[in-house]
């Protein structure tokens, strides 16, 4: 097996991997995307997006977009917010310094800032708390697996467990 499969990247704190996550209000992984440790993370953005797939209630297409997106500075840039507009998506995503500063400089010609709701922001501990619960298998915290597809499903394993503590309750009948 090729180096080349295992995912590691070498970042600060050595080789690494990233897990690249969406998760919803009760702290459950809806998709898992892996990279290697230096890619930075909105590199990942479209892809972990695209597997989105929420099941209706009763019957139709999964919906493939989201109400409201929460994330952290590092998906803070154009493209990821003109994304996010295309596709109708509100994007609660907070700005970064030298952003701010560049748009201050520029005056008039920065253009508006993007809009930010503080109060939604704080929903946005889901994901890390999401992180967290993952993090608590062993072999996802310390990625024993040498090979990506290995690992990958040790994390869909710990993501299994983790939707079996904390199921979805319907009703049987299909009926609300």
């Amino acid at each position: 097996m090729s180096p080349a499969t295992w995912t590691l990247g070498r970042s600060r704190g050595g080789l690494t991997t990233k897990i690249h996550v969406l998760a919803d209000r009760r702290c459950r992984l809806l998709v898992r995307l892996t990279s290697a440790g230096q890619r930075h993370d909105s590199l990942a953005f479209r892809p972990v997006l695209r597997r989105l797939r929420i099941a209706r209630r009763c019957c139709g297409r999964p919906r493939t977009r989201p109400a409201r997106l929460l994330g952290d500075k590092a998906y803070s840039n154009r493209a990821i917010r003109a994304y996010l507009r295309r596709r109708r998506i509100i994007a609660t995503i907070p700005q970064k310094a030298d952003q701010i500063a560049n748009r201050a400089k520029l005056g008039s010609k920065g253009g508006r800032p993007p809009t930010f709701d503080p109060v939604a922001y704080k929903e946005r501990n889901t994901t890390e708390r999401s992180f967290n619960r993952l993090k608590a298998f062993r072999a996802v915290a310390l990625r024993t697996d040498k090979s990506d597809y290995v690992y990958r499903g040790t994390i869909d394993v710990a993501t299994i467990k983790i939707w079996l503590r904390d199921p979805v309750h319907q009703d049987p009948s299909g009926t609300h």
